[in-house]
C-alpha cells in the first residue's frame, strides 16, 4: 500500500508534468472505486488550468480555480503521465487528459482508491478536516503527542497509526519508527514517558524523511506506459523480516498482528 513517502514522491513526480497545464477532458472508465467518481468532473474540469499539486496525509490534491481534485491511491493505486492515446489496461479507471496531448492515468487493480471533487476550500472537506498534523510539520511535537496519550490504553503502534493523532504513519513506518525509538509496539500508550515520546517523534521524522529522500532519488519516471512506477525499495530494519536477525542485537525479529495489521519488532531492543 502506498504510504506517505510514496504519495509525496508521486506528487513531486507528476507535478512537473501537470502544473500550469490545461485540462482538455476527463475519461471515467470505471466509476466504482471506494466512492463513486463524480460524473460532474466531465463538465467541471475541462478548460481549467492546474495551479498546484499538494499532499495532505495520503491524499493528492490537484488544484484549479474551479475546484480541487482529491485522489487517494488506496491499497494498490498508482499514477503515471502518458500520451493521451496510449492504450489503456483493464485496471486503468480514470484519465485526466491535458490539452498538450498527455494525460494523468489512475491504475488501481483493487479499486480501493478514490477520485473526488470539491469546489469548497479543500481542507474543509469531510475527509480532511479532522485529520491530525503532518508528521514533518512544526505542529507534530512530543508535547502534543504526550498530552493526547494520557490515559489511553491502546497500543502505541495503533496510536501513532491513528490519522486523527498524526497523519501518514502507515504500517511499515510505524514498525520502523518504534524500532528506532526502542519502544515495543504492544506497549500501552498511556504508560509511555515524555522522554520516550520525544525519542519516538524524532524516530518517526527520521524514518519518513529518509524514505522520502530515497523515493525522490529512486522513483524518477512517471511517464512509463506499463503502469508500474516502481515504488522504491526502502532499507527496512524489521518490517517483513520475521525470523531474520535483528540488525542491532542479532536476535530473531518477532511478528504479531495488532489492529489487523502485521507488526514486526525485536524483543531485545524494544521494551
Amino acid at each position: 500500500m502506498p504510504e506517505l513517502p510514496e504519495v509525496e514522491t508521486t506528487c513531486n513526480g507528476i507535478a512537473t508534468h501537470l502544473i500550469n497545464k490545461t485540462v482538455a477532458k476527463v475519461v471515467i472508465r470505471q466509476p466504482k472505486l471506494r466512492w463513486p467518481i463524480p460524473a460532474r468532473l466531465k463538465k467541471d474540469l475541462p478548460g481549467n488550468k492546474i495551479t498546484s499539486i499538494k499532499r495532505r496525509a495520503k491524499y493528492i490534491l490537484i488544484e484549479t480555480k474551479a475546484g480541487t481534485l482529491i485522489i487517494h491511491l488506496g491499497m494498490s493505486g498508482s499514477l503515471r503521465v502518458l500520451k493521451a492515446d496510449t492504450p489503456f489496461d483493464k485496471h486503468d479507471h480514470f484519465d485526466l487528459v491535458l490539452k498538450n496531448g498527455q494525460c494523468l492515468r489512475l491504475h488501481d487493480p483493487r479499486r480501493f482508491g478514490a477520485v473526488l471533487w470539491t469546489t469548497k476550500p479543500v481542507l474543509e472537506h469531510k475527509l480532511l478536516c479532522k485529520l491530525g498534523p503532518e508528521p514533518l510539520s512544526d505542529q507534530f511535537t512530543a508535547e502534543n503527542l504526550f498530552k493526547l496519550s494520557r490515559k489511553r490504553k491502546v497500543s502505541i503502534k495503533q496510536f501513532i497509526m491513528n490519522a486523527h493523532i498524526v497523519v501518514g504513519v502507515g504500517n511499515i513506518y510505524a514498525s520502523e519508527a518504534l524500532f528506532l525509538a526502542g519502544i515495543h509496539p504492544r506497549k500501552t500508550t498511556g504508560n509511555i514517558s515524555f522522554p520516550r515520546f520525544k525519542q519516538l517523534v524524532n524516530s518517526i521524522q527520521k524514518v519518513l524523511t529518509a524514505a522520502i529522500k530515497q523515493g525522490g532519488t529512486t522513483l524518477k519516471d512517471f511517464t512509463q506506459s506499463d503502469g508500474k512506477p516502481g515504488y522504491f525499495q526502502q532499507q527496512l530494519n524489521v518490517y517483513g523480516r520475521a525470523g531474520e536477525p535483528c540488525p542491532v542485537c542479532g536476535k530473531a525479529i518477532s511478528h504479531c498482528v495488532l489492529g489487523q495489521r502485521a507488526t514486526y519488532y525485536c524483543t531485545q531492543c524494544q521494551k
